[in-house]
Parts: C-alpha cells; structure tokens; sequence
C-alpha cells in the first residue's frame, strides 16, 4: 500500500482531537500506508506534551514521536504559541516553506491525500 499516501495535518489544538492525529497516524502506518503528521495552527502549542509523564495520554503521545511519523511542526505557529523553543529542544523539525507555514502544496505535489483535524 505504499502507494497509498497521506498528510495528517493537525490544526486543533484540543488534546482530544489531536489524540485522534495520533491513532490514526499509527494505525495507517500499522496497514502499510505512507503517513506524515503535520503539526499546525493551535495544536503547536501540545509539544510539551510529548515529554509530559503525567498526561494520561502520554504513552500515545510517545508512541507517535518515537514512530518518526511527524514531518514537521509549524515554524510560525509554534512561535506564536510560545513552543518554538520546546519544538527545537525536542529535536522536532520545522517547516516553513509557505510565508513560514507548512506547504499543502507540497504534499499534494509528492502524492499524498491531505486530511486535516
């Protein structure tokens, strides 16, 4: 199914929507599907959570950074939301092809389907 290739784009900033990012991103892996994550818009501002032992949702959390399924954070996003820093620490990369944003264009252009969340 390699043929078969998505951009999760995550926008929402909600945790409980993000979680659904993050299940999705490894089941599609798990089938054999390209996959990249993308993280946008508000939901920058849940990097620390990667490194948050506390949070309920922190195995799933990990589980996605370790999976090496997140293409990029958001260079303009994650500055806005004060994460910038947290993002580079972590070792996240960034993109900022599009007047500091992630390009669509450019997944469109490499052959994956966009879903946003």
């Amino acid at each position: 199914m390699a043929d078969k290739k998505f951009a999760l784009y995550a926008f929402n900033g909600d945790p409980m929507c993000f979680i659904h990012v993050i299940l999705n991103a490894l089941d599609m892996d798990e089938k054999g599907y390209d996959v990249k994550v993308i993280i946008e818009g508000s939901a920058c501002k849940l990097a620390g959570e990667f490194e948050n032992e506390s949070n309920p949702m922190y195995s799933f959390y990990k589980k996605l950074k370790d999976s090496g399924l997140i293409d990029c954070f958001c260079k303009a996003c994650s500055n806005k939301m004060e994460t910038l820093e947290k993002v580079n620490e972590m070792g996240f990369p960034t993109c900022d092809e599009m007047s500091g944003h992630p390009s669509i264009g450019k997944y469109i252009e490499q052959g994956y389907t966009i879903i946003t969340f």
